[in-house]
Parts: structure tokens; sequence; C-alpha cells
């Protein structure tokens, strides 16, 4: 069916509503609009679905989150776990507890029951819902940094992490199995409720996660003697974790904790920032104007679900604030957390473990190195951090002491399979008092982390590309590098190509080539001379090319002026690359 064909359809369809149908006729004359809305069907990938709001087969609308939970549905049936359940939460998006609902009537629709938190929750409460309950999946409602306009559906297995293979294969053909709108099955809230089918849940949960956090702290003394000395401000963006960011940290005694009042409550529209990203300083504005009429010792921002973590800390020397990024504050938490439990506890496992994905700091080695224990190391996304995990707990080998991802994301215990933004504040400002008591800031510290393992500097570059023309731009880019790579980077000399799409490791020098060892992925890494790095991945949430690299200095100077080289060249290199595709 052609994209014509499909507009022409859901406007003649009597299954279809008509607010929808009356959204489709305002853009009839907007052809590509009509386009880009129905040219495909709104992808169910290994992160679930994501995608602008209104109606269409390409955008998140009842219909195509039902579609979705059908599938689900239907795999959960073949795998018989509908008598487990489901778990359901949302964040404070447009729509997200309409589409919660309609997720927990088409599973209420086949039998399944659904646990539905009764107002807006962290993904990472989430992963623990599915553990807590027993269920056999979960969902969440999120479009976790994206701009307002976007809205999302994860899924998660009975593990708690976001669907790995088989069940990510499984449930994507089950959702592509389901052709017809029609066939979506779905049942009233209230028969639902009165089934048994669909049961609201919220503080049972939300203590005995908190239970599980507070498990975590290391030096609870640290906090009660510098509680009234240390000053915190935190935002949640409009998010979910203004709730359960400021329980956690009362509960543990932090007395001056400031919240962002602008951002404070949930809204949608996210209306003091364009986008809710904890990563663009554009989020920390108002957070750090508060911060210094506070003179606060460190700033917090959550995104929306609050899986992630954005830090800016007070260099006591300058009176500025500098921002922590992903690698820098994950880095700093491994460090801390396993340093201080070797330093409580007189050893660590001998089977421990950190897990890094492959385009996180190699710092992660060397503390590694430092405390004797192993690094495994993963695709890109936090589900893979889950998965070993599971691994670890299956075949009893291995014991897990912390995983994060650059972008943003770590874990700090097993009482989650996905990144926690709410236990990283909670540790950061633990590790924030255990300094304080030392006078230091946190700033001394990862000062005197790097001064300890070498100055790791990293970024990112993420080259963004819209539309049906912007699909066909990543593809071509990244099989244009696949087949004519690079073999220097400016002053960097290319010494091995990881292609884990092919599950292939070249050695330029020799030409030997072995196996990634991972699973299959469109990504390419190249191992650069100078214990520098690069790395090329489509992103799997949005249409963009993420061009990763990580440089060593002898200096905090040094790494900076060759971050900023290497990031000139990458560039360039960009640019020449979708010029010379465009001539062939």
């Amino acid at each position: 069916m052609s994209y014509r064909e499909a507009y022409e359809s859901w406007l003649s369809n009597p299954y279809f509503d008509e607010d929808t149908k009356e959204e489709l006729r305002s853009i009839a004359n907007d052809e590509k609009e009509i386009e880009d809305r129905f040219y495909m069907d709104l992808e169910f990938g290994t992160a679930g679905l994501r995608g602008i709001i209104g109606a269409g087969t390409n955008r998140m609308n009842v219909y195509t989150v039902r579609k979705a939970t059908q599938g689900l549905a239907n795999y959960i049936l073949s795998q018989k776990g509908e008598k487990k359940g489901v778990a359901i939460a949302f964040d404070s998006r447009r729509m997200s507890p309409e589409f919660a609902d309609e997720a927990a009537c088409c599973l209420a629709a086949n039998g399944i029951k659904a646990y539905v938190f009764e107002s807006l929750r962290p993904t990472p409460e989430l992963s623990f819902a599915v553990r807590e309950l027993g269920c056999i999946s979960g969902i969440n409602v999120t479009a976790s940094h994206n701009p307002p306009e976007y809205n999302g559906y994860k899924v998660y297995w009975e593990d708690g992490a976001q669907i790995t293979p088989p069940h990510d294969t499984g449930i994507m053909d089950e959702v592509k199995a389901v052709t017809d709108y029609a066939t979506v099955k779905t049942m009233p809230k209230e028969e639902a409720v009165k089934a048994g089918l669909y049961e609201n849940i919220g503080a049972a949960i939300d203590d005995r996660y908190m239970e599980e956090l507070k498990k975590n702290v290391l030096h609870p003394n640290c906090i009660k003697e510098v509680e009234k000395d240390l000053r915190i401000v935190y935002t949640p963006l409009h998010g979910t974790g203004n709730i359960p960011v400021r329980r956690v940290l009362k509960e543990l005694g932090f007395t001056n904790v400031f919240v962002v009042p602008e951002q404070e409550l949930p809204d949608g529209e996210f209306p003091t920032v364009s986008y809710p990203n904890p990563e663009a300083r554009e989020a920390f504005e108002l957070a750090l104007a508060l911060a210094k009429e506070k003179d606060a010792d460190l700033v917090l921002a959550t995104d929306p679900d609050a899986d992630r973590l954005g830090v800016y800390v007070k260099d006591s020397k300058t009176g500025e604030y500098i921002c922590l990024t992903g690698n820098m504050s994950g880095s700093f938490l491994a460090d801390y957390e396993i340093g201080q439990k070797l330093a409580l506890e007189g050893k660590l496992p001998e089977d421990g473990y950190m897990v890094k994905t492959i385009v996180t700091t190699n710092l992660v080695d060397a503390i590694a190195k430092y405390y004797g224990i192993k690094v495994v190391e993963c695709l890109t996304g936090f589900k893979w951090i889950g998965r070993e995990i599971l691994k670890s707990e299956q075949s009893g080998e291995g014991t897990y002491l912390f995983g994060f991802e650059e972008s943003y994301g770590c874990l700090i215990g097993t009482h989650a399979r996905d990144k926690d933004g709410i236990v990283a504040s909670m540790a950061l400002c633990e590790a924030a008092a255990y300094y304080k008591k030392r006078g230091m800031t946190l700033w001394d510290a990862m000062i005197n982390m790097y001064e300890k393992y070498g100055y790791y500097k990293d970024d990112v570059i993420a080259i963004t590309h819209k539309g049906i023309e912007g699909l066909e731009k990543i593809k071509s880019t990244m099989s244009g590098l696949r087949e004519n790579p690079p073999m220097e980077f400016g002053p960097y000399k290319v010494t091995a190509i990881r292609d884990y799409d092919r599950d292939t490791i070249k050695n330029i020098q020799t030409g030997e080539e072995g196996k990634t060892g991972l699973p299959k992925s469109n990504v390419l890494y190249f191992e650069l001379t100078d214990d520098a790095w690069l790395c090329i991945r489509p992103s799997g949430t949005e249409p963009k090319i993420k061009i990763y690299f990580g440089v060593v200095g002898k200096d905090m100077d040094d790494a900076d002026k060759k971050s900023r080289e290497l990031a000139e060249i990458v560039k360039k290199n960009a640019s020449l690359i979708w010029r010379r595709l465009k001539k062939e």
C-alpha cells in the first residue's frame, strides 16, 4: 500500500475516530506531510517505539500503541507468560497516561493482567517493579529527553532490562505481523478493572524501591556530619524525578536541597527548555543561576524519565561550576563506589567486574586495572549492561560492581536493570559529603582521579538527518565508510577497525582478522595511535549519526586541546564523506 492509499484508508475506515480524521483532513493539501506520516509504519525497534505524536502510521498515537501492544501480547502468549502480568509506567509527556491505559486495556483484552502506576514514575522504578512483582514484561511510556512533540514506548522483559535477543526480535516479528489495526484487541478500562486485569500500583512499590536504593549507601555518617554545610541544587526538568530524588535525599539526611521552582512540576510542554536533555547546558541555565544564589556545592538534573543524570560541580578555586560529562561522572562514581567498598570491606570479590559499552571512555579500563577487576564490554544501550548482570545470575559466575554508559547513565546495585538517575543522584550527594568532610570538593576529587589514572577526554558529535532523505543519508554514510574506511584522522593513524555489523576486528598493520564476539550491530570502531579511538553509529532513538571519540593527554589542558583538534578533524571528515557519497 502506498502512503497515499494508507492516508485515504485512515480517512475512510470507520475504525479510526473522528478527531484523528479531522487532523488528517487538515493536512490534505500538504503532500510532503502526508508522505512523512504514512510512508512507513512507526518502527518497533530494539528500543520499542519512539516518534512524533500525531495521526498516521509513522506517528505515536493510540492506534500505533495498540498495534505494538497487540504484538507484545501475542509474544507473551507464545511464551506462556500471561499469568505473570505486565508492569506499566509513564512520564509527564503529552498523551503518556492515555497511551499507558491503551496498552493496559489491550493487554487485558488478551487475558494479560496490567499493573499500572497510578501516576508518573521514573524508568528505573519501572525496571524495579517488573522484578518486584514477578512480571513477564514491562512497558514505560516515555520519549526520554526528546523534544515535547515526541513520545515513546519502551519494552522490558522479566529480568527488568529492556528487551534483548531472542525476545527483541520475537516481539518485533509479532508487531510486524499485525497488519490490520481493526484486529487489535481492546476493552473498556472499567471492564478490565472489574475482571481483575487492570490494577493500579504505587506507594508500596515506591517504598520498596527506596529501601533498595538506600542499601547502596556507603558512608551514612558523613552525611550526618556535613548535612548543614552541603548545599545541593536539583532540577527534574519537568519530569518524573522530583518526588523520588527529593525523597531519598531527605530520608538520608540531606537538608539543604534546593529545587528549581520553574522546573519542579511535571509539564509535557517543557516550557523552560527547547528540549529536556541534561547533556545540554541550556537545561542547566536556571539551575546554575539558583546554584550561584545558594552557593551550592553541586547541581543535578535528571531527564524526564529520570534514568539519566547531568551534573555540575563547583570549583572552589574559581567559584565556577564545571560540567561533568557522562563519562566523567560515571568514571568518578565507579572509582568512588569500588574504592570505598574496598576500603570498608578490606577486599573486593575475586570475580568482581565492571561493565561499559563500546563507546564509553577507556578510563574505565584504567580504573579496573588498578583494582584488579575485570571489564566486560558490550554494545551501546544499557539493556546490554543489564544482560551481563543476567548472565552472571544465570551462571553463578561474576559479581557485578558497577556499570555505566557515556550517555549520562549508570547503575549502582542490582535492584534495577536500567540506568538509574535516582540512585546516581544519591551516590553523588553521598560522595560530595564524604569529600566535604575531608575539605575537598567533588572537582578536587575528580582532579585526583585524573592524576591517578590519566587524563582521558571523550566526546561525541551528533549529525542530524531528518525524514526520508535523512534515513538514506544515514544508510549511505555507514555503507560508504564500511566499503572505504579512512586510514587516518589527522595525526592519528588507524591501527585496527572493528565492524560490529560483520563481526570482524581487522589489524591494519598485519591484516589479521578476528571476531568482536558481540551481537550484530551497525557500528564501526577505529582504534587509533596515541591511545585514541573513534566510533561511528546511527542513533537507535533519533534520526542521527553519532560519532564518539576519545584521547589521552599529559594533563587536563593537553587532553582538552587534543579533543578539540580531533573534533574538528571529525567534522571536516564527515562533510567530505557526505560530499563524496553524493557524487557517487
